[in-house]
């Protein structure tokens, strides 16, 4: 029996269909001739996640992702199609993960512990794992910080390399080789200076010593004499001292009044003092106590006469 060529060209037409079919499903992730269980995870964002990228156990690939729906909240709803050969426990993450740094994403399925596996139709605990970009961010400042400071780096060293900055590098050189050379001819001095003077600085630290000594064998009467001072502070201290310039400041007023009061020409002092009559009266008395003396000498016996029988004449 001859196959028409029509027949035969309607046949692999008809075949070129399936292989089609079967393809775009096996691109979007549905695997027509597999047995296949389907999860489901909630993401709040998916970005560089596709229809048909893998779900990987360990870097194993176990399934595709087979549909992915907005929800009204704004979170997406993932659908995972994996091969029911694989057993996945109900406590298990499926981990939204970066693949490149160009943004692709992969989901990974951590596998629980439990001994409950979960079942088609189940809705997964979900996680994003931080993409490449944003973990290499912070790689990336400290690597632009670094950049800069090596860009400050090459300047001071184009600096450097700048030769009236060597000029004044090497002066410096010399200007501290200079002080070097100073400082070791100072030295020098100063240990023949040493060298020459070790009798005297001998003698020096002897009567240092000496006198060190001195002090050690005189602790205890040092001692005694800070402890006399001491006492004699303590007794100077207990010394009523107030209560001696009260009394001093007492007398004081108690003298003042007695002035003013001679001043005032109070009291016999006052008046004796102060009184123009007595003054007058003893210097009349005394004038009168004259002329009596004088008279006295030059006629005594006008006041005293003297008989030898006792007898008294009358001038």
């Amino acid at each position: 029996m001859k196959v028409s060529n029509e027949t035969k060209i309607g046949a692999l037409t008809a075949v070129a269909i399936v292989v089609l079919i079967l393809g775009y499903n096996f691109l979007r992730g549905n695997d027509i001739l597999s047995r296949e269980q389907r999860f489901y995870a909630i993401y709040g964002h998916v970005d560089g996640l596709n229809i048909s990228k893998p779900v990987l156990v360990n870097g194993f690939q176990i399934g595709r992702v087979s549909d992915m729906k907005l929800q009204p909240s704004g979170s997406t709803v993932v659908e995972f199609k994996i091969n029911k050969d694989y057993l996945i426990p109900e406590n298990s993450v499926a981990r939204l993960m970066s693949t490149d740094l160009l943004g692709n994403k992969a989901i990974e399925f951590e596998l629980g512990n439990s001994k409950v596996n979960a079942e088609s139709q189940d809705t997964l605990r979900s996680n994003v794992e931080r993409s490449l970009a944003e973990s290499v961010q912070p790689v990336q400042k400290k690597a632009e910080a670094i950049i800069t400071k090596m860009d400050s780096l090459l300047t001071s060293v184009n600096t450097i390399l700048n030769p009236s900055f060597q000029k004044n590098i090497d002066r410096s050189f010399k200007s501290v080789a200079s002080t070097l050379e100073t400082i070791d001819r100072t030295t020098k001095k100063v240990d023949g200076l040493v060298g020459s003077e070790s009798g005297r600085i001998g003698k020096i630290l002897a009567n240092f010593e000496s006198i060190s000594s001195n002090l050690r064998n005189n602790n205890q009467h040092i001692s005694h004499i800070v402890a006399n001072f001491d006492q004699l502070s303590n007794q100077v201290a207990k010394t009523n001292i107030q209560e001696t310039l009260t009394n001093a400041n007492k007398a004081m007023t108690d003298l003042q009044a007695a002035i003013n009061k001679i001043n005032n020409g109070t009291g016999s002092i006052g008046l004796l003092l102060n009184d123009d009559k007595l003054y007058n009266n003893l210097n009349n008395s005394a004038a009168n106590l004259d002329k009596l003396m004088i008279d006295l000498k030059a006629n005594p016996k006008r006041y005293v006469s003297f008989s030898i029988f006792g007898g008294k004449k009358n001038n």
